[in-house]
């Protein structure tokens, strides 16, 4: 078995795992990517047809990247939200024009983000993409951590690096192999994706309607398209996948309402299961894990890329630091760095998503009558709403600097 040495061992080539590369770029580091699909849009599972909701401070650091030339051009921007509930009076919106800024967020399509990301990492000095790669056996070491990866030719070969980072999803199995627990809560609830045409113009607005039957968010893509993500629960998927289309417009117009017309056109759907999951350590000696592998969310606020994303930009700062400095990257000092600059919003963003969830699931009508309440009172009070606007435009709190225009 051969053995080559690196400075970073990425396990995970996914949309956080590539963006962590572009974000390294320049940093004289030896950097190994491994990916069990290959490289090729077409051919990798997370860059598919999803609408991922990127937040403003999302659209800084590809722009800082250099990703956002390619990506600008696709993504639609989202210039207001719309947030209420079906059969309640109350309601509350948000305007990109109250703070100061061009969008409060944008939406791409997975396929065109990975597409970018794909163009970006083959020019990259220092760089060795291993894939396809599974992932056989990771152990650490006092001085270095080691993983044993089969390639697509079966050759078996050892890596051997200073830091590991686990970029490889909420099933881990960097993060299992090195026996990190993790809390994970089931929300007996699955989202079904899929684009729909409306028939009016969407004006580049967010809609998150909450319904008995769990929330429905439309969000503004190109061609006056819509990215649909309906919540169903558990038993309820089957039934609803099994709907041909026009069946599921007349279910989705019946959640959502008229306020964009009838939907003429339906894209393919997909089931995705929710749940929460939190890893308990996000650093160790020699390792770090981002994105997925450390946090997954309920999408009712469509945070979880953007919270991952932050993730890149505080551990890649970290390590360009570190290694400015003369010193070792994969020293728990410098990984706690990390950790402690994530700790507060990562557990933020988990506490807002889920509670947010749980909150509108409630069907006793005193909670109800609050619910209502709450989002007259939310509209009618700009400072509240300027600082939810900062938070979920990911411009709140520490800012790295690739959130600032800066490169490392």
């Amino acid at each position: 078995m051969t053995q080559t040495d690196y400075d970073l061992l990425i396990i995970g080539g996914g949309l956080i795992g590539a963006s962590l590369v572009c974000a390294l770029a320049g940093q004289d580091l030896r950097i190994a990517l491994i990916e069990a699909a290959p490289f090729a849009a077409s051919a990798h599972p997370s860059y598919d047809d999803r609408a991922i909701a990127l937040a403003q401070g999302t659209k800084r650091i590809f722009q800082t990247l250099g990703l956002w030339k390619t990506l600008g051009s696709t993504a639609a921007p989202i210039r207001k939200i719309h947030i209420s509930e079906r059969g309640g009076a109350g309601f509350a919106h948000l305007d990109s024009r109250d703070e100061g800024v061009d969008a409060l967020g944008y939406v791409a399509e997975a396929r065109l983000i990975g597409a970018a990301l794909l163009t970006k990492l083959p020019t990259l000095s220092g760089v060795e993409l291993l894939c396809p790669a599974r992932l056989e056996r990771v152990a650490v070491e006092p001085e270095a951590a080691r993983a044993a990866i089969r390639l697509g030719d079966e050759r078996t070969v050892e890596l051997r690096a200073s830091l590991l980072i686990a970029a490889d999803g909420a099933n881990s199995p960097v993060r299992e192999q090195l026996g990190i627990a993790v809390l994970r809560w089931e929300y007996g609830q699955q989202a079904i994706i899929a684009n729909v045409t409306p028939t009016l113009p969407h004006n580049h607005v967010a809609y998150e309607r909450f319904t008995p039957d769990g929330p429905v968010a439309l969000l503004p893509m190109s061609d006056n398209r819509c990215a649909v993500v309906c919540t169903v629960n558990d038993p309820d998927a089957p039934t609803v996948m099994g709907l041909d289309d026009a069946g599921f417009i007349a279910l989705l117009h019946q959640r959502f309402g008229d306020r964009l017309g009838p939907f003429s056109r339906v894209g393919r759907r997909q089931a995705y299961p929710l749940f929460l999951l939190k890893s308990r350590e996000h650093a160790r000696p020699r390792v770090a894990i981002i994105g997925n592998a450390a946090h997954t969310l309920h999408p009712i606020a469509g945070q979880g890329f953007n919270l991952g994303i932050r993730d890149v930009a505080a551990l890649a700062e970290v390590i360009a630091n570190a290694r400015r400095n003369g010193q070792d990257i994969g020293d728990l000092a410098v990984l706690n760095r990390y950790a402690d600059w994530r700790r507060w919003d990562q557990r933020r963003t988990i506490a807002f998503t889920d509670a947010l969830n749980r909150l509108f699931a409630s069907p006793l009508p005193p909670v109800r009558a609050a619910r209502d309440l709450g989002l007259l009172a939310f509209d009618l009070c700009p400072s509240v709403k300027h600082w939810f606007a900062r938070q979920t435009m990911g411009l709140d709190g520490r800012l790295p600097k690739l959130t600032r225009g800066l490169t490392l």
